[in-house]
């Protein structure tokens, strides 16, 4: 579906070779190259270049496509966010930044090194043992949270932040229902009701005392894994770090286990490996399960709102459209409740 993304450029091979010139000198060219698939918003390309250097390519939106708000900016966020993990957190693999550009003709875009292994969304449906890298997963995403920010919310001010974790997360549910309005996007329920919930659970967010460094979206398809030596997948490269922001840890952990919930499964390895690296049990009491279902609760509005931006309709993924609608559904009932 990502190929038919508005927000994605499509690129050629003789692109690719205009972007390389502009990157490494004008006398580097592409010895091969060929896009990536994964993602729905930049267009992502591999790279060997003819010093046989293996790197990535992510060009960002032309500038006329109408993004969301919280997307702005978003290759320079991916930039800094790499280079703020490979200074803080050099334990935990993320690709190393070549180039970062921006030209009027090319727009705005970003060469990693490429990291090897493959997607644990492409190894799942291989039926590959992910244990171990899944625990490698969760102890990376521990130590990122010992960065600590001087805020909250995302890395500048024209998106969502603020001084406490509940104003920030507050703008960030703000700015997902201004983009349903100004999308049109049908919502489960009106979007007071949405904003009221998190108001009325704000004392659960006024727990959140430290600004943690967040990936924020490390699905599977965002982790990369590769067999060691003894054929056993490990943990080998987050990747698209362009979401990050700062806030509660507990945000970091709904990703990973897409459409489950945290609270149900604390076997799961990813929240072992988590559990290992802080040296501590992962105790969710009743403020912790109300964040974590604030927080499920804002992915899937930000995933059913980012939809038309995507071009993806109800007629072309019905699935998806009924899918979030019921989670969302389930979310706001359970906040109703507590």
């Amino acid at each position: 579906m990502a190929a038919f993304s508005p927000t994605q450029r499509h690129l050629s091979p003789a692109d690719v070779g205009r972007y390389v010139r502009a990157s490494f000198g004008p006398r580097r060219t592409a010895a091969a190259c060929g896009p990536m698939g994964g993602g729905g918003f930049a267009a992502v390309w591999w790279v060997r270049l003819d010093d046989g250097r293996d790197v990535v390519l992510k060009v960002a939106p032309a500038p006329h496509v109408r993004l969301l708000r919280y997307e702005q900016d978003l290759t320079d966020a991916e930039a800094r966010y790499f280079r703020l993990v490979a200074a803080e957190v050099p334990t935990v693999p993320v690709p190393p930044v070549l180039h970062q550009g921006t030209d009027a003709d090319l727009g705005e875009w970003l060469f990693t090194g490429r990291l090897p292994g493959r997607s644990l969304a492409e190894l799942s449906a291989t039926g590959a043992d992910l244990t171990r890298a899944r625990h490698d997963v969760g102890r990376a995403v521990a130590a990122l949270h010992r960065v600590t920010g001087d805020h909250y919310g995302y890395p500048d001010n024209r998106r969502a932040c603020g001084d406490t974790w509940r104003d920030a997360f507050g703008a960030m549910v703000d700015e997902l229902l201004a983009d349903a309005a100004d999308w049109q996007v049908p919502l489960p329920a009106p979007a007071p009701r949405v904003r009221s919930l998190v108001d009325r659970h704000g004392d659960a967010l006024d727990q959140v005392r430290r600004s943690a460094l967040l990936h924020f979206d490390g699905w599977d398809g965002n982790v990369l894994a590769a067999p060691d030596a003894t054929g056993t997948y490990r943990l080998c490269g987050l990747v698209d770090g362009e979401r990050w922001l700062y806030g509660d840890p507990l945000l970091d952990l709904v990703s990973p286990l897409l459409f489950r919930r945290v609270e149900d499964e604390p076997q799961d390895p990813f929240l072992r490996g988590y559990a290992h690296a802080t040296g501590e049990p992962l105790v969710l009491d009743d403020g912790a399960r109300r964040r974590l279902a604030l927080y499920r609760l804002h992915l899937y509005l930000l995933m059913t709102v980012e939809m038309p931006s995507r071009g993806i309709t109800r007629q072309r993924d019905p699935e998806r459209h009924d899918r979030l609608a019921r989670l969302l559904t389930a979310e706001l009932d359970a906040l109703q409740k507590d």
